[in-house]
């Protein structure tokens, strides 16, 4: 039978060491923290080879005297917790296990002096054994080094990565750190090169755009925002400014480098309907929280948080991010990519081209009614013809002017995309991609109107035949959909009856909305607030009764839809976060043809 013993000292630090020490970059997070917590304001990070070969952290804190640092090198000390309310903490390390549990895995130096003292005290610790100790050297502050990291553990060094990688992951724990604190000047040198310097005493934005990204002072919004005891502050990218990947969203939580996925999601949330589903914002958003809130001791590494009411953190930061993004402007400019200027600067060629079908009158019937009601003018019934005369010489009479930013009509190219003269440049846009993000904007907006206005009663009640579990999810929104005009109701186990469609749809094919809908409930279901889940649900209402591509326009639809573009929020992004609008400037045509 198994008997029951004692770990011995250097095999519990070893354990704790696994669950701190992963990786060089997680030693470089504890031992710049501690220096954040000692009150440093210069912090300088050298490191070799990755953080594989050496990692040395000066700065400038309080220090220690010679007995505070051999206190500091055992388990369970610290300076952090000055009494047992853990749940109360307000530093960003407190579990007093790093020191020690990297001692125990590499060969660690610290030398550290108080202000108050003439010299400073070194002492060594070689993976658990301590074997130098003495005066030393060193302005007030500490001095902390790491080398031969897990050099005597083969089995945790071989499945390090190469020095690239591991260069990399330090590189974005000192950046979040320097992120989480203006206040705070970071240097940090690799083999020699300097790679980040910045200053203490910058704003918050200033130093967020300086490290993730300096077109953010252009195109990013400033958040500020209060509920109650808690705040969210922070710099937030443009929709229109995106990057393939999510690793440019930084988060915290009362001044912590966090990585949490009920944060992920509500920045998700918030520019779901600006953002293509492969795009994802560049930010950094700082939520700060009463202590009692949130509990920090989750993860031994404390990148993770648990909320005490996680509904509303996610509401909050989700209604704070569309309120900056909203008041910021109502359009965000657009201009064309890279390889699309290049296009047009190729010489043409001309190739046969089939010509296009053209548009069946019942295709033209289903979507007549789907226009904008209260536009003027209004949009009118589909022509099936090409602008008539009197169409061009209004587009010949009518002047750009400065109270209209997306210019005026002055054609069509494939049905599809309204070309307008503005007066600084030529706007090209998607017709249905910017229909479709007005009707989602009526959409939204028709909650506060009478049950009367938003609906429109079908002639006959439609059945629509969904599996059960659809059947059960629709009827639980039902009395949010009927706020936006969709009124329906059970009708047996596999059906529903729907009575009548949102106003500003139009009829259309209630069939193929209502099974989008419960798609789209099934798919994000409990994951998301009910609100959060309409929005995506309006989204589908609103493409299935937006103006399609290939529908002929005559001008008066084109004007009327360039007007209420310019007033309307988010108009720069269709409902899946493609552009509705692009822009050449007069400057940009002239490089095209060489004037320039």
């Amino acid at each position: 039978m198994p008997t029951i013993r004692r770990l011995p000292e250097t095999l519990i630090n070893r354990i704790a060491a696994g669950e701190v020490v992963e990786r060089p970059a997680s030693a470089l997070k504890e031992l710049v923290e501690n220096a954040i917590d000692a009150g440093a304001r210069q912090i300088t990070v050298r490191l070799s080879e990755g953080g594989l070969s050496g990692i040395e952290v000066t700065d400038d804190g309080c220090g220690m005297d010679p007995a505070e640092m051999s206190l500091a090198l055992e388990r369970h000390a610290t300076s952090k917790l000055p009494d047992e309310a853990i749940e109360l903490v307000a530093t960003l390390g407190f579990r007093g296990e790093a020191l020690p549990s990297i001692a125990s895995v590499a060969r660690l130096t610290l030398e550290s002096r108080p202000r108050s003292a003439s010299e400073g005290w070194r002492r060594v610790v070689d993976h658990g054994a301590v074997v130098e100790e003495g005066p030393a050297a060193l302005p007030p502050g500490t001095r902390i080094r790491v080398e031969d990291l897990f050099g005597k553990v083969p089995a945790r060094r071989k499945f390090l990565r190469s020095a690239r990688s591991e260069y990399a992951a330090c590189l974005d724990v000192v950046r979040r750190l320097a992120m989480a604190r203006p206040d705070v000047g970071f240097v940090l040198e690799h083999d020699g090169r300097r790679v980040l310097a910045v200053q203490p005493g910058e704003g918050l934005a200033s130093r967020v755009a300086q490290i993730v990204a300096r077109e953010l002072a252009q195109d990013g919004v400033a958040i500020d925002l209060e509920r109650g005891a808690a705040r969210l502050t922070g710099v937030a990218g443009l929709p229109t400014f995106n990057r393939g990947v999510a690793d440019h969203q930084y988060l915290f939580v009362n001044g912590r480098p966090v990585k949490d996925r009920l944060l992920v999601g509500a920045v998700r949330g918030a520019y779901a309907d600006m953002l293509a589903r492969d795009r994802h914002a560049v930010l950094a958003l700082f939520l700060d929280l009463p202590p009692e809130e949130v509990d920090v001791n989750v993860h031994p590494a404390k990148t993770e948080v648990r909320f005490r009411d996680p509904a509303f953190i996610r509401g909050f930061i989700v209604s704070g991010l569309r309120h900056a993004l909203d008041s910021e402007g109502r359009r965000t400019a657009q201009a064309p990519a890279a390889p699309a200027m290049a296009n047009w600067q190729a010489e043409p060629i001309t190739r046969a081209v089939e010509p296009a079908p053209a548009l069946g009158s019942l295709f033209a019937r289903e979507y007549a009614s789907s226009g904008v009601r209260d536009a003027a003018p209004a949009w009118r019934p589909v022509q099936d013809a090409p602008l008539a005369p009197v169409a061009r010489a209004e587009v010949a009479t009518q002047a750009p002017s400065v109270d209209h930013p997306l210019g005026v009509a002055r054609g069509q190219v494939a049905n599809t995309y309204i070309v307008a003269e503005a007066e600084d440049g030529l706007v090209i846009v998607d017709q249905h991609a910017a229909h479709e993000r007005l009707v989602l904007e009526r959409l939204k907006a028709a909650g506060a109107q009478d049950s009367a206005a938003r609906s429109q009663a079908l002639l006959i009640p439609e059945v629509v035949e969904l599996d059960e579990p659809d059947c059960d999810r629709v009827e639980g929104a039902a009395g949010t959909l009927a706020e936006y005009g969709l009124l329906l109701e059970r009708f047996g186990p596999n059906a529903l009856l729907v009575r009548a469609v949102p106003a500003v749809l139009g009829k259309g094919n209630v069939q193929a909305l209502v099974r989008d809908i419960a798609d789209d409930l099934a798919q994000n279901g409990a994951a998301l607030l009910l609100g959060e889940r309409i929005d995506h649900v309006l989204a589908t209402m609103a493409c299935h009764g937006s103006v399609r591509a290939g529908r002929v326009l005559s001008v008066a639809e084109m004007n009327a839809l360039l007007r209420e573009m310019e007033v309307t929020p988010r108009s720069g992004q269709c409902n899946h976060g493609r552009p509705t609008w692009v822009k050449l400037a007069h400057g940009d045509i002239e490089k095209l043809f060489g004037r320039k």
